[in-house]
Parts: structure tokens; C-alpha cells; sequence
């Protein structure tokens, strides 16, 4: 990747859905060419699709799909990049993914810094999906309270305003806010091998972590050159858990600004950790939900060790002021997070630290 000399340490771009910058259903990989290059605390908007209305049970025929549901205003990109991506069905993941944004100057060892500037909805509408019964109980079908059919397996949702308060309306429900969130956001894995997208690992990727709203900020391992940072799986609001085998699927544009922390990975546990509020949140990652608890405190606990803490003492303060939450179990490599006041993170957030959001200019005017 050669990124021109003269580009701006902090630059505004905008990557659109086009089948030239979406891949659909892996996730981008080393051998992959960037769809842009930027320097380190760039601000970068890409616009994401959702899968929902494009997939073969569905029809493939995103307009069609909506129409049937009384919905015209039916984005374009998505038509157009159901129509041109290839996707092999049985091997790939159902996702569409923007990117990788290349980000000059990072390499292996560095971690990368995103911070979620604004997610804007691109549609008033959205889709909650069990079609295939990929939810919770389906490790163990026995546990399904209702008998598995396809009736009612899946919902079309409409959004309205109340103030400045959004709202997801069910029939026969109560309504529930909007809490919008990227599934996928990451980096790429190390290898040339494009990994499916619904999977999660160190690098990010099919996290499906619901505190990742406006104003959050992600730390990600890097792991190859440049990062290669991509997004995908927009999600309009998602229960932790996503006990369904989707949250509310629907098309969000994400501004994110991305960040070299050079050399950081060596003071951060090989896993994704955001910050969110005044809280720190730490990602556990494995087939095993309970081995992903385990691995979410042992990078908790490797995370008060870098700030001078002794993991013994550590693990008692945890028991008191840690919250244990599963993240999703739908992913196959299913995902628990440790919540914890970010105060006893100081020594290492101060690391982290770069230009607050606020300092940035309104990315409406870049």
C-alpha cells in the first residue's frame, strides 16, 4: 500500500456501498487493497447495508421483499449490491461489509483507536429475524419452549419519533428505544484468507457489543499493515445477548475517527475493549460461553495489571464492582464482556489518550 506523501494527518472522507468497497459475507484480509488510505486521527464516514431483504430465503430481491411489506423507499445500494456481489450460500456469512479502510503508519503491535463519532439512521425501518432458528436455544433444541416453525419468524419493524427519543414499534409490544450500534466493526486478521463474517476474534469483526453507540470508543490489536478497518451488520437496537438470531437489522452511516496508538498492544490484553460512558468494557471470545466469562476477566484482570494492580487483589475488586454480561450467543464463537468503572483504568486510558471528540470538527460539515 503506498499512501501518497502528501496526505493530511487528519483528513474527511466518505466511503459509500458500492460493490467496488462491500464484500459480502467474509471479512477483508491482508491481501486486500484498500478503498481508501488516511492518516492517523481521521475522520471517516462509510455507509453500511443490511442483509436483511437480500437473502436467498428471502427471495434475493431486496425491492420485492420490501414492497411485499408496503415499503417503497427501499435504498438503492443495497438493490445494487444484492444484485452484483457474489456470495456463495452455503459457505459464506449473510453480512455485507464496507471497507477496509487503510490507516497509514499502522502495523502489527500498534493498537487501533475508534471512536464512534455518529451513526445515523439511513431508513425508518428494519427487520428482527429468527428464520432459521439460529437463536439461543440452538445448541440445544430440546430447551425451545414453542415448537420451531417458521410462522412469525420473522418481524418488519417501523421506527417513530417521540421528542428527540426514537422508538422501534412491535404490534402487541411495548415499544423499545433505538440504541444504534455497528455489529461488525474491526480490523483485518492476520493471513490472506478472507474469515467469515460471523465470527468474532480479537480483531473486532461479528462483535455484536451494543455499548459500541455515539460517543463509545473501540481499541482493537493490529494485525496487519495499515489495519485494514472495516464495518458491517448495522443494528438499530440490540438486548445484550441478541437472543434472537438477529437484532434489529437496518442500515446506519457511521462516522468513526481512527487513531495509531503506536506500540500500545503491549500494554492491552489481545482482545477488543471499549470505552463507553465512564465505564471500560472487555470482550471474552469462545465457542464456550462460560470459557468466554473466564476470558473476559482474565483480560480484565491483564488490563489492572498493566495499571500496577496485583491480579489476586484484582479478581476481589472485580467481585464487587465488575459486571459479567453475555455480549451474544448466536455468532458461534459466542461473546461475554466485564463492565467495570473506568477510574481503575487510568494509568493505561491515559496512554490512550488522543484528541477528544468534541475537539473534532461536525463531520455534517466536512
Amino acid at each position: 500500500m503506498n499512501a501518497p506523501l502528501d496526505l493530511a494527518r487528519r483528513t474527511s472522507v466518505h466511503v459509500p456501498a458500492t460493490p467496488a468497497s462491500v464484500l459480502w459475507g467474509r471479512l477483508p484480509s491482508a491481501r486486500d487493497e484498500p478503498v481508501q488510505i488516511v492518516g492517523s486521527g481521521s475522520l471517516v464516514s462509510l455507509d453500511t447495508i443490511s442483509h436483511e431483504g437480500a437473502l436467498p430465503d428471502q427471495g434475493g430481491d431486496p425491492a420485492a421483499f420490501f414492497r411485499r411489506h408496503g415499503i417503497d423507499d427501499i435504498l438503492p445500494d443495497l438493490v445494487e449490491c444484492a444484485a452484483a456481489l457474489p456470495r456463495d450460500a452455503a459457505a459464506d456469512g449473510p453480512h455485507f461489509v464496507t471497507g477496509p479502510v487503510a490507516v497509514t503508519g499502522a502495523r502489527p503491535g500498534d493498537l487501533l483507536r475508534v471512536d464512534i463519532v455518529s451513526l445515523r439512521r439511513r431508513c425508518d425501518y428494519g427487520v428482527v429475524s429468527d428464520r432459521h432458528h439460529k437463536d439461543v436455544f440452538a445448541a440445544e433444541p430440546g430447551t425451545r419452549p414453542f415448537a420451531a416453525s417458521q410462522d412469525l419468524a420473522y418481524a418488519v419493524v417501523h421506527v417513530d419519533a417521540a421528542g428527540d427519543r426514537e422508538f422501534a414499534r412491535m404490534d402487541g409490544f411495548p415499544a423499545v428505544e433505538l440504541r444504534p450500534f455497528l455489529g461488525i466493526i474491526g480490523v483485518a486478521p492476520a493471513g490472506n484468507e478472507r474469515l467469515h463474517s460471523g465470527p468474532p476474534g480479537n480483531f473486532g469483526g461479528n462483535l455484536d457489543l451494543a455499548y459500541l453507540v455515539e460517543g463509545s470508543t473501540l481499541f482493537l490489536p493490529v494485525q496487519v499493515e495499515g489495519a485494514l478497518f472495516y464495518v458491517g451488520d448495522p443494528h438499530f437496537v440490540q438486548g445484550n445477548g441478541e437472543l434472537a438470531s438477529t437484532a434489529l437489522e437496518a442500515p446506519l452511516t457511521v462516522t468513526v475517527r481512527l487513531t495509531v496508538l503506536p506500540g500500545a498492544a503491549d500494554r492491552h490484553p489481545d482482545a477488543p475493549v471499549a470505552l463507553a460512558g465512564d465505564n471500560v468494557v472487555v470482550c471474552g471470545l469462545d465457542r464456550d460461553l462460560g470459557r468466554a466469562v473466564r476470558l473476559a476477566t482474565a483480560n480484565t484482570l491483564t488490563l489492572l495489571e498493566k495499571c500496577g494492580r496485583a491480579p489476586q487483589q484484582s479478581l476481589l475488586w472485580l467481585s464487587m464492582a465488575g459486571e459479567v454480561e453475555v455480549t451474544q450467543v448466536v455468532d458461534g464463537v459466542l461473546g461475554a464482556h466485564v463492565v467495570c468503572p473506568a477510574e481503575a483504568f487510568e494509568p493505561v486510558i491515559a496512554d490512550w489518550a488522543a484528541a477528544d471528540v468534541d475537539s473534532l470538527p461536525d463531520p455534517s460539515h466536512t
